[in-house]
């Protein structure tokens, strides 16, 4: 019977765990794609719409609100139904607003459509989840983090690619009413194709799918319970919720600074919409290897030490995210700004890809639960960051205000510390 990967071979996709992963990232950059298409065209919306200040900071809220809820369910659906349908119908269920906010014709149907776009943010609770079940301990957390930093840097692709799009679009002879509605099409087709590819080439998890196993008589691990039992098992364990206020703080950062960056770089640097894509872009693209990085980092971290050191290392690198967010904060050109902005990109990366390399330790009998409770503390930390700039109506004080709480919320990550008996079973299957 098919068991674990104990390697990541990149270049292939001959194994299902090898599918699963490559597939899993290449949703993921779709949904992300999607789900911050709107952000970077967002300076030629607000004049089309006559947006206030508060009605953007709306649009924002609701961008990362219903998330949460979504990767609250998503994750013990995972458990119930397996990854491979609960992606499927995401990924198809999720186009619908994609396409539909490209027909908004006003502030409030465009904040509906914005709203329910969020649910494209529960696909990396999948992803998470996918990799968990098809990576053995040793691999896990460089599997995980890879995965989930190839399919971030979709915000960072769309942060550079939807005013190049537009602008094409309008190059053909429309008006930028126009222009930006025809480019939001196109990630909600994609999605559509994509949820096509993965049910008809992935499975649950090594063994096959969790609805034969599961009549053949065969225990899953991570799938063993669904819906309602995997969430209270996970609720009910004191490091979920630490984990859930770590992510809160490094992942929340990330969407707040998608969703604000260009519109910041636009009306504090005076910068044109297209340089003020790419200065955003650059901050999800550092996806691509800096996530993965953090996992990689923490998977060699225990093999020297003990699954502990994953938790030191989150520590750390929460600290220098906090210190970058300060330094981006009180920059004084735009040029400072973009080099504050990667350094502390690096570290949020990183954070992100060294909490989920945490993750699959936490509560093996309820993987599911874990992965989408702690993963809806990253929406709820955006959620926060976003009635913060509400309140301050300045988004200078707020990245100050952030940069102090996020070093504050390091230290979550040492209180998550594990038990004796679990560092010496995590030891004895890494082995």
């Amino acid at each position: 019977m098919a068991s674990k990967a104990t390697s990541i071979k990149l270049f292939s996709i001959s194994t299902p765990q090898m599918r699963a992963f490559h597939l899993t990232w290449m949703a993921f950059f779709v949904c992300f794609f999607a789900w911050f298409a709107c952000a970077p065209l967002m300076p030629v919306i607000k004049g089309e719409f006559g947006l206030t200040v508060a009605q953007i900071a709306n649009i924002n809220i609701a961008a990362v609100a219903v998330t949460i809820v979504v990767r609250l369910i998503i994750g013990p659906l995972c458990d119930h139904f397996g990854p491979r349908k609960a992606y499927t119908g995401l990924l198809l269920l999720g186009s619908i607003p994609v396409i539909g906010v490209a027909f908004a014709q006003s502030y409030e149907s465009f904040l509906f459509f914005r709203l329910a776009i969020g649910a494209a943010g529960a696909s990396f609770v999948i992803t998470q989840y996918h990799t968990s079940v098809m990576f053995a301990p040793k691999v896990v957390g460089t599997a995980n983090a890879a995965a989930a930093g190839w399919g971030n840097a979709g915000g960072g692709a769309a942060q550079a690619a939807m005013p190049l799009l537009m602008a094409a679009m309008v190059m053909l002879g429309v008006g930028e009413g126009f222009g930006w509605r025809a480019a939001l099409i196109v990630p909600g087709v994609l999605m559509i194709i994509m949820a096509g590819v993965y049910y008809r080439f992935t499975q649950d998890c090594p063994q096959g799918n969790y609805k034969e196993l599961r009549a053949a008589g065969i225990v899953i691990e991570g799938g063993k319970k669904g819906g309602w039992d995997s969430f209270k098992l996970a609720a009910a364990n004191y490091r979920v919720w630490l984990l859930f206020i770590t992510y809160g703080a490094c992942f929340g950062i990330e969407i707040f600074i998608h969703n604000i960056a260009a519109t910041y770089y636009v009306d504090h640097f005076k910068l044109t919409l297209a340089q003020a894509g790419m200065a955003a872009g650059s901050f999800g693209l550092l996806a691509l290897f800096a996530r993965a990085l953090g996992g990689w980092v923490s998977d060699k971290f225990a093999a020297a030490g003990n699954l502990n050191n994953r938790v030191t290392l989150l520590f750390v690198l929460m600290l220098g995210e906090g210190a970058g967010l300060l330094m981006f904060a009180h920059a004084g050109n735009a040029m400072l700004a973009i080099a504050a902005m990667l350094f502390f990109g690096l570290f949020t990366h990183m954070a992100c890809g060294a909490t989920y390399a945490v993750v699959p330790f936490v509560d093996k009998r309820a993987l599911g639960g874990v992965a989408g409770i702690i993963g809806a503390g990253g929406n709820v930390g955006a959620v926060a960051a976003g009635f913060l700039m509400k309140g301050t109506g300045d988004v200078q004080q707020t990245l100050s205000i952030l940069g102090v709480l996020v070093a504050i919320s390091a230290l979550c990550a040492l209180a998550a510390r594990f038990s004796a008996d679990t560092v010496e079973q995590s030891a004895i299957a890494t082995a």
